[in-house]
């Protein structure tokens, strides 16, 4: 595991889309495994830049997203479906058909899961898994507990999780309580992984998860078991370790 430490976001955001550019130009029909959230869209904001300059092509890129919120609709504002069109889909060249991303209204989750994960391995599996990670160590929608052999599936929200999304909802009662994500196991199943982590409100469980044990009460700490991770910290963010 590597440890990059940067001045501030703006460095970090620039770090992380220029790997992916990287990535992207050695094999242009790279499978992504991309996080949604407020970290990685400073990166993501910095790609369509490059997109929009012609430094990047993404018309063969393959997209996984990581989760969704069941119960909202890809229409929905607060839907992470929404959130990747807004912040990267509609903006660059990427083919609808290689645009994946769970379904939050799938009448059966857990068979729905069950496709997800089958059309990541048709695919070849993810080459480049972009994570972040949340304030009680999760990583997608994998909760403190979570098996490190988990695949894609349905998961109940953590309270710490449904009280941190609440932000982004008109009322407490509006935060879904429940997700489909990719499990710990698919992410392990990547070929390299970057996890991003943005100020000071992450610098307590980044020391947590750098510095502790393997343990799934911090899911996160699953990474410590592959072998191509690396771990992009601002200095807010790496300010306890």
């Amino acid at each position: 595991m590597e440890i990059d430490i940067t001045e501030n976001y703006q460095k970090l955001s620039g770090k992380a889309a220029e790997i992916i550019k990287n990535e992207i130009s050695k094999k242009p029909d790279i499978v992504l495994g991309l996080a949604t959230g407020s970290t990685p869209v400073g990166c993501y904001k910095k790609l369509v830049k490059m997109h929009e300059s012609g430094e990047v092509d993404f018309s063969k890129v393959i997209v996984f997203n990581l989760d969704e919120y069941l119960g909202l609709s890809a229409d929905n504002s607060q839907s992470y479906h929404y959130f990747m069109k807004k912040h990267l889909i509609d903006k660059v060249n990427i083919k609808k058909k290689n645009f994946n991303i769970p379904n939050g209204k799938a009448e059966n989750p857990k068979k729905h899961s069950e496709e997800y994960e089958k059309r990541i391995k048709e695919a070849g599996g993810i080459d480049l898994q972009i994570l972040g990670i949340g304030a009680n160590g999760h990583i997608g929608f994998n909760e403190p507990g979570s098996s490190f052999n988990s695949k894609t599936r349905p998961v109940d929200l953590k309270e710490k999780t449904i009280k941190s999304n609440a932000r982004f909802f008109k009322s407490g009662e509006d935060v879904p309580r429940k997700a489909i994500t990719m499990g710990l196991g698919t992410i392990l199943e990547a070929k390299r992984i970057i996890l991003m982590a943005s100020g000071k409100g992450k610098a307590k469980i980044c020391k947590r998860f750098l510095k502790g044990p393997v343990d799934q009460s911090v899911p996160a700490t699953a990474l410590k078991n592959h072998k191509n991770v690396l771990i992009l910290l601002d200095k807010e963010a790496a300010s306890k370790l």
